[in-house]
């Protein structure tokens, strides 16, 4: 099993809905007006000088075919973003257990 963190700017909220939907996954924790900042990428803080939020979905997965879908589909959706500051982050962790 594994738990992913899927870690975005908030403008590609409707391309990760219709990617989770496309892959049937309607489960899901989600954090919004996440601030934050990546290496060596801009803040998004939500303020004037560092616009925009980041948006955290946390996903356990038992099957690790779905996860890799998801993957794929990230992989994808990244060729579309201009900006390597706002490119979609997935981190993927081992799950122990669920209860």
């Amino acid at each position: 099993m594994k738990i992913a963190f899927l870690i975005y700017h908030d403008i590609l909220e409707d391309r990760i809905n219709n990617l989770l939907e496309n892959l049937k996954i309607d489960y899901f924790t989600e954090w919004e007006n996440v601030k934050g900042r990546g290496h060596l990428t801009d803040p998004h803080l939500g303020s004037r000088t560092f616009p925009g939020f980041n948006t955290v979905r946390m996903i356990a997965f038992q099957d690790e075919k779905i996860l890799a879908d998801l993957q794929n589909g990230i992989i994808e959706l990244n060729k579309d973003v201009l900006r390597e500051d706002d490119k979609i982050r997935l981190f993927q962790l081992p799950l122990e257990k669920i209860v």
